[in-house]
């Protein structure tokens, strides 16, 4: 029976070309290495190496075994990842979504509802979503429109609406409400981790340029000490204080008011 620690010994002298580095590399003695090489010759039953003084080298069946090694090995590792990965399934739901603010209303209850597993999160590209919905690589998916795809349900989740936010000497202070079209040539503050609404805003608005900040803390200082203008929701209370100077104008192009959809299998796979 062939070991796959021993045959690990086997690539990593090929690699390294004698038995001294690939012991120390491993961590082994030398006479340890050398029993193995002679216990795989055993197990193939076939000569692998050329002996000459105080040397091996590999001989043409010798390389053709590492290369099935090699091989092996990828497989073993493979195996690994797939039980461990399929393992944390069972005890994990995943949802991805196009944006934070549902997720904010959603993984409580999701918690609430499955108290003994695991919940992860992320944002996902709205495509991608899709494709693993379908593919069950996530349990839960939230997109900003309705989709009808084969044995998914898709429910309505929440609505969330776009408002600009401008300092009161700002052109469009008095709009009353504005529109993309409108925002379009003013160059405007962005929260990083938005989700699509990054994308949506680069595209409804070609002529602005956007300040992106990661750090929360310096977001809010901007908003505080800059006259740019800035985005926010009707989910997003965080802002309240910060923003009490501003006007807050709703957006009110179709795309900026989305509602999210829920989407999962017909039936959840038991877990």
């Amino acid at each position: 029976m062939l070991n796959l620690e021993e045959l690990e010994q086997l690539v990593t002298f090929a690699d390294l070309g004698t038995l001294s580095k690939a012991a120390e590399h491993l961590h082994i003695s030398q006479p340890s290495i050398t029993r193995t090489m002679q216990h795989l010759e055993d197990a193939f039953g076939v000569s692998l190496f050329v002996r000459g003084k105080n040397r091996i080298a590999l001989n043409q069946t010798g390389e053709k075994a590492v290369a099935l090694a090699r091989t092996l090995l990828a497989d073993a590792d493979h195996v690994l990842q797939e039980v461990q990965s399929f393992d944390r399934r069972l005890h994990t739901i995943a949802v991805e979504s196009c944006a934070p603010a549902p997720l904010w209303t959603f993984l409580p209850k999701l918690a609430a509802q499955f108290p003994d597993r695991i919940i992860s999160s992320k944002l996902t590209p709205i495509p991608e979503i899709l494709t693993h919905v379908q593919s069950g690589t996530c349990e839960f998916g939230i997109i900003p429109f309705p989709e009808t795809l084969p044995d998914i349900n898709c429910t309505p989740l929440i609505r969330e609406e776009l408002s600009v936010c401008l300092t009161k000497g700002h052109a469009l202070a008095r709009a009353g409400s504005v529109t993309f079209a409108m925002l379009n040539g003013f160059n405007c503050l962005l929260r990083s981790e938005i989700g699509f609404w990054n994308e949506m805003c680069r595209k409804k608005m070609p002529s602005s340029r956007f300040l992106v900040q990661t750090d929360d803390f310096e977001f809010k200082e901007l908003i505080k000490n800059s006259s740019l203008p800035c985005f926010t929701t009707n989910l997003a209370t965080d802002l309240d204080d910060i923003l009490k100077d501003r006007v807050i104008l709703p957006v009110t192009d179709p795309e900026a008011n989305v509602t999210y959809h829920l989407l999962q299998p017909h039936f959840r796979r038991s877990r």
